[in-house]
């Protein structure tokens, strides 16, 4: 096979939150990160919430696994 792939736990989290971003949008993205509203994000971010439903059907569908707190398809 070839050198070094290159893949870190950073990059393997990064390419996990862009997935959910794109398909869940970015409130599912920044409550699946576990990130805080801070000062930095701007006071848009403050209503962009998600909710943990949402979180969890982000959870089972890149798993292709059911999560209990997702909704029923």
């Amino acid at each position: 096979m070839g050198g070094k792939q290159q893949i870190t736990t950073h990059w393997l989290r990064h390419t996990t939150l862009k997935w959910v971003e794109r398909n869940f949008g970015f409130a599912v993205a920044r409550a699946y990160a576990g990130h805080t509203t801070g000062k930095s994000e701007g006071s848009t971010v403050i209503y962009t919430l998600a909710s943990l439903e949402e979180v969890a059907s982000a959870l089972a569908t890149l798993t292709g696994e059911p999560h209990p707190l997702a909704a029923a398809a």
